[in-house]
């Protein structure tokens, strides 16, 4: 960033000297940039601001790029795990993670969908960003794919409150009735790697970088939202076909 507004600022010392800029060495140039700050320092907010908009403008089309042609995969990857009506009509990707507070607090906004639309399907995107415990979490959930209870650790892990651990995550699991032993061989697997690898390449084309994060059709919503604006996407979604 740094880099970029010294050469932003530079070139605006170009712009603003076109008919001597050719003559000029690039050690003035440099000079001229720095008496121009000197005078004038609004000038680093203008570049910086500049700068902002065209990082923002670069991540969008990126984001938009990323919605037309990984569609497939975000909707419909087997290897994320679905709720709600698997054939329903219209898809709310979710990227969390379980030590986020504002993803627990997403968890009734979720539960509070389900049950007011049966043409739904979630799916959720492990997203473990916050630290080892945290990718612990993920590894541990997906894992329980293997015996059926995906959805009930899941539930449960969100369910705790305080800084998630791993002695944590395998006591819900015994609690909801998983075999700890066969969970732990289960967690090194390629599909629980590749299904974290995907989640983090997904977000970062689609410019997520915390959590939770939705998308819904061509919204991609940061942070908690509340049921019912999460409804109206799901509608709009749905009309938008």
């Amino acid at each position: 960033m740094i880099k970029r507004l010294a050469l932003s600022l530079t070139l605006v010392a170009v712009t603003a000297l076109p008919a001597l800029s050719q003559d000029l060495s690039e050690e003035r140039i440099k000079e001229l940039a720095l008496e121009a700050i000197l005078e004038n320092p609004q000038i680093v907010m203008d570049a910086v601001a500049i700068l902002r908009e065209r990082d923002a403008a670069a991540q969008a089309a990126t984001a938009a790029e990323t919605l037309e042609t990984q569609r497939a995969l975000l909707e419909q990857d087997e290897n994320a795990p679905v709720l709600g009506n698997p054939d329903g009509d219209v898809t709310v990707i979710e990227f969390f993670d379980y030590n986020c507070p504002y993803c627990r607090r997403a968890k009734p906004v979720i539960e509070g969908l389900l049950a007011a639309d049966d043409s739904v399907r979630i799916v959720f995107r492990e997203f473990p960003i916050l630290g080892d415990a945290s990718v612990f979490a993920s590894r541990a959930a997906l894992a329980a794919r293997e015996q059926g209870l995906y959805e009930e650790l899941h539930w449960g892990l969100m369910g705790l409150s305080g800084r998630i651990t791993e002695a944590a995550v395998m006591t819900v699991a015994e609690e909801v009735g998983i075999d700890t032993a066969q969970l732990r061989t289960d967690m090194e697997s390629a599909a629980v790697s590749e299904h974290i690898e995907t989640s983090m390449s997904l977000a970062q084309s689609l410019g997520i970088t915390g959590t939770p994060s939705f998308v819904v059709g061509d919204t991609i919503l940061p942070g908690l939202v509340d049921e019912a604006r999460l409804i109206d996407l799901v509608g709009q979604a749905r009309s938008d076909g």
